[in-house]
């Protein structure tokens, strides 16, 4: 983020909506430094574009001299985020809290900036709450303004179980806004209640009312829901850069805009340009999505690396030919289930395995080197016609494997077998 920011891309570029908008830009012109509230919950140890969207947004108001405070929820996490969810969440050991901290924590530095930003605990003031604390914060608000958050209201008309626990997440997020005196505190558009909870409580503890900046839900690499590792639709900020090239090449054409617009420093015009070639098909997508590819595993490894995340994916999956570094994996004959030199065909006729060859059980294989999890998932593979030997589609089950064979499994992993001598 080195070039010149301008405020009012800033405010408008990858924002959902601001509360309030006026007081929100008066605040920023005012020309004092805003105390910045970001909290998150280290329920799962690892951040996705979809966190990026809002990272990117605190490191440039950063830029423009505003102070970051992070709030680790270690309280709020041990309850668990009911956002977008139909049960209640198992609550978290401190330790796996503590685990997950830190790993967030190191990835979130790949954004923002270390030396403009305060990481407070909520510990530090939650361990000293009392009772009397807790009633005083929950006798502010009803259980009807609870259940107007649309998640509660769903699972309540539904007869699904709301823990109690769940019931509080709000009120302490907002008590943590009121601790920390916020300005201003972002989250995704779907923080919304939780965020406007944290101004209702200021204003009754006699502080001003922080402002709230919402940003959009980045869409997954399946084109439909949101990016979220319980879906499997995501980009890890810490994927090697040709795992983070191949899966922005598999995003669905339609979301290269968006990616552009709320993951990189594309300028706006660019981008616009970009928008009228696709549309009058002056332009092939597939180029626009390999300048995003780049620009992304660029900001989180190095242009180096985005270049040769590039060379790989266009040898590997354009021209079909074999990556420069494949693992090795060592297995032994009786790892393969079948026979060594001979395989029985349903028909019962014996085929004798090429010299050097031996015949395989290949989703016990895949099993057996870690390509796959489980047999199942190989099958489902096989079927698909996603597993390969020496360049060849496996069709069958059983298939005849040498000391050297490349096997490929899905469209990104390659291993090379090396069979020893049955011992």
């Amino acid at each position: 983020m080195s070039r010149t920011l301008d405020l009012e891309e800033v405010l408008t570029r990858g924002v959902a909506e601001i509360v309030v908008e006026g007081d929100f830009n008066r605040l920023l012109r005012q020309g004092k430094p805003l105390r910045l509230k970001q909290g998150f919950d280290p329920s799962r140890p690892d951040i996705h574009l979809g966190h990026v969207v809002g990272l990117r947004k605190l490191r440039q108001l950063q830029e423009l001299g505003h102070e970051v405070i992070l709030i680790v929820g270690d309280w709020t996490a041990q309850i668990g985020d009911p956002s977008g969810v139909s049960t209640t969440r198992l609550m978290l050991s401190r330790d796996e809290v503590q685990a997950n901290a830190e790993s967030y924590m190191r990835q979130f530095f790949k954004v923002v900036d270390r030396e403009r930003t305060q990481v407070l605990w909520q510990s530090e003031w939650f361990d000293k709450f009392t009772l009397a604390e807790v009633i005083d914060l929950c006798s502010r608000f009803t259980v009807a303004q609870m259940l107007a958050r649309e998640d509660f209201s769903r699972r309540y008309s539904s007869n699904r179980p709301i823990a109690i626990t769940e019931l509080l997440y709000p009120l302490l997020q907002a008590y943590d806004s009121v601790v920390i005196k916020a300005d201003v505190e972002l989250g995704g558009i779907d923080q919304k209640f939780n965020c406007l909870v944290g101004r209702e409580l200021q204003a009754m503890m006699g502080q001003p009312s922080q402002q709230v900046m919402l940003l959009p839900l980045l869409v997954g690499t399946d084109g439909h829901l949101k990016m979220s590792k319980s879906y499997g639709n995501y980009i890890a900020v810490e994927d090697p850069p040709a795992g983070m090239y191949g899966k922005v090449m598999s995003l669905p054409d339609e979301l290269i805009l968006d990616y552009l617009r709320l993951v990189t420093d594309v300028p706006l015009e660019e981008i616009q340009e970009y928008q009228g070639q696709i549309a009058a098909q002056s332009i092939n997508p597939m180029v626009v999505k390999q300048r995003l590819a780049r620009e992304v595993v660029a900001q989180f490894h190095s242009w180096e690396a985005a270049q040769k995340a590039e060379a790989h994916f266009v040898r590997v999956f354009q021209r079909r030919e074999l990556p420069e570094e494949i693992p090795t994996v060592d297995l032994y004959p009786w790892q393969l289930r079948i026979p060594y030199q001979f395989f029985h065909s349903q028909k019962g006729q014996e085929e004798r395995a090429p010299e050097g060859g031996l015949w395989a059980d290949m989703p016990d294989l895949m099993v057996a080197v870690g390509l796959t999890k489980g047999r199942g998932e190989g099958k489902r593979l096989l079927a698909q016609g996603a597993v390969e030997i020496d360049g060849l589609r496996v069709l069958n089950t059983a298939a005849v494997v040498k000391s050297g064979s490349v096997i490929r499994a899905g469209k990104r992993r390659f291993l090379r077998i090396n069979l020893l001598d049955n011992c």
